[in-house]
């Protein structure tokens, strides 16, 4: 089965992580919380610690379909310097699978150049590190195999969107349902 991991950092967004994770495994979607440190144990920029399901170094990601990237200071900027990440980012662009980020970290794919002539948005002020991307103007925009979204209040329509894209719109409806959730 087809995997959908979660890359987080000291200082990542919780909602943004954890939010998708929630809302992927209620439409039975196999997510994997990564730790790209040498700990298991994650901090969040609220303090929240997190134990991750794995280390990066201990994964190939061959099964994987999709990666996510939360947002948060300074979890973005960790993302964005760990080389291995990177690596793995451009060859997921290479091969057209699916790469997400939400808030400040779709200015990770943009300093991978991977946003060149998408339509992406982010969080208010990231604009100008979204290298070579047209800035789109609703919650969550998709381009092509690209989904990004601006930040912890579009958390959930996110997931919703990411949920539409790896199962149906049907089962996005019905977790959205299930939720009670309302635009």
């Amino acid at each position: 089965m087809k995997k959908v991991y979660v890359f987080l950092a000291d200082g990542f967004e919780e909602i943004e992580g954890l939010a998708v994770v929630d809302l992927l495994r209620r439409a039975d979607i196999e997510v994997r919380t990564v730790s790209i440190s040498n700990d298991d144990f994650v901090t969040g920029s609220h303090n929240i610690v997190v134990k991750c399901d794995t280390l990066f170094q201990e994964e190939s990601f061959e099964d994987a379909q999709m990666l996510v990237l939360p947002g948060g200071m300074p979890g973005t900027k960790s993302l964005q310097e760990h080389e291995g990440l990177g690596k793995l980012l451009l060859k997921f662009h290479e091969d057209k699978k699916w790469l997400v980020a939400i808030c400040a970290a779709p200015s990770v794919l943009g300093h991978y150049g991977i946003l060149q002539g998408e339509r992406a948005v982010c969080f208010p002020g990231f604009e100008d590190k979204l290298h070579g991307a047209t800035i789109g103007e609703r919650k969550v925009e998709v381009s092509h195999h690209i989904i990004t979204s601006k930040g912890m209040g579009t958390a959930i329509d996110f997931g919703l969107m990411i949920i539409a894209k790896l199962r149906s719109e049907e089962v996005s409806r019905q977790v959205k349902d299930s939720i009670l959730y309302e635009k």
